[in-house]
């Protein structure tokens, strides 16, 4: 027997190639997930900027009221 006849007898899960091939998107998918969590954990609830609300998905100006003397 030569290598190349062993090599070939070898199950898919024990080459190297699916393995390489599965890692790109498997990193991918991992940091994807890493991104929601942050995005939901850590900026959900910050506000967009001075003198606006969010309610729900509705983002709204506040009305500033003046004295009129």
């Amino acid at each position: 027997m030569n290598m190349s006849e062993l090599q070939t007898n070898k199950p898919w899960y024990k080459q190297m190639w699916p393995w390489l091939l599965i890692s790109g998107p498997a990193v991918a998918a991992i940091g994807c997930m890493i991104t929601i969590y942050l995005a939901i954990n850590l900026y959900a609830d910050k506000p967009v900027r001075d003198g606006v609300v969010k309610r729900g998905l509705k983002v709204e100006q506040l009305k500033v009221e003046q004295d009129r003397k």
